[in-house]
């Protein structure tokens, strides 16, 4: 999760990224743990649950919901420090390359992987991983819209809670397809906005997700059917939908209860005004489930 101070207002996007990922991933970590996406809690929200439990839930069930039975070269979009590359690498088994903004956050997945015995596949060359015997991992930093990648070269994208904070989603898409092998699946998982094909977003729900772009440094989002039209253009293929909305909204209880512990509040302050600022204003995605504005889009399809 990202945000923004006055000066990074004036800084190209991904160097504000990267910034604030380069800032706070550590603290995430020590109090939140390696993943950096929402938890399941059941269809209707009401399963009540250890917030990492609903973490490795949420990953289990969208690979469930997407059909995902094995892989054996994965491309995670937006891998943050590991959390899912790291899982999905051992329970496949496969050969995962994760890709960040963030310099800090691919050497942390990188030193993770080592802490769990899964083997680094060199960084070079770059073009195309080797076919994997069994789990290994590569962490690079890499623009999303600009991979450095071969035509053709994963059976599985999968980008977990990265595509809201890409200003290209079409461009976003365009790429997963050009990386993926025909026949290759993209599973993915953003952050949206409630359909607008019935009514627009009223001025009160545009500011709202402006004050959420500007904390959280998106550039916008759009609505899942927006997206669902995208990949129809892109000429994917098998393309499912999901709203997943009640099933992840009571996340955000859970990080504001554990974003106001001794530990998480002194690690704040260590961590500047940039990170207290989000954390300050973890009640916007709160309000933004509750009254339908933010909606935890899913979208699967193949090449």
């Amino acid at each position: 999760m990202e945000t923004m101070t006055n000066t990074s207002l004036h800084l190209p996007l991904n160097q504000s990224i990267q910034q604030f990922y380069d800032a706070s991933s550590t603290l995430w970590e020590q109090i939140w743990g390696e993943h950096m996406h929402h938890g399941y809690y059941g269809v209707d929200g009401q399963e009540k649950k250890e917030r990492r439990q609903a973490q490795i839930d949420l990953i289990e069930e969208l690979l469930h919901w997407g059909n995902v039975q094995q892989a054996t070269q994965i491309l995670d979009v937006g891998c943050g420090i590991g959390g899912s590359s790291l899982y999905l690498a051992q329970k496949l088994p496969a050969a995962v390359t994760g890709i960040t903004l963030s310099p800090v956050q691919a050497n942390r997945a990188s030193e993770r992987a080592q802490e769990l015995s899964i083997p680094l596949s060199s960084t070079l060359p770059i073009p195309s991983p080797p076919p994997p015997s069994s789990p290994s991992a590569r962490f690079l930093v890499a623009d999303a819209l600009n991979m450095p990648f071969a035509d053709d070269s994963f059976d599985l994208v999968w980008s977990l809670e990265s595509g809201e904070h890409i200003p290209d989603k079409t461009k976003f898409l365009q790429e997963c397809y050009r990386v993926l092998k025909p026949g290759g699946t993209l599973l993915f998982v953003t952050w949206c906005h409630r359909p607008i094909d019935r009514q627009p977003l009223t001025n009160e729900e545009q500011q709202h997700l402006q004050d959420i772009y500007r904390v959280y440094c998106l550039p916008y989002v759009i609505s899942l059917p927006e997206y669902e039209a995208i990949a129809q253009f892109l000429n994917f293929k098998n393309i499912r939908t999901a709203d997943w909305s009640t099933a992840v909204a009571p996340f955000w209880d859970s990080v504001i209860d554990s974003a106001l512990t001794p530990g998480a509040i002194w690690g704040l302050l260590r961590s500047g005004w940039t990170t207290i600022q989000a954390a300050l204003s973890l009640g916007l995605m709160k309000r933004g489930y509750e009254t339908g504005l933010v909606r935890f889009g899913l979208l699967t399809t193949t090449k």
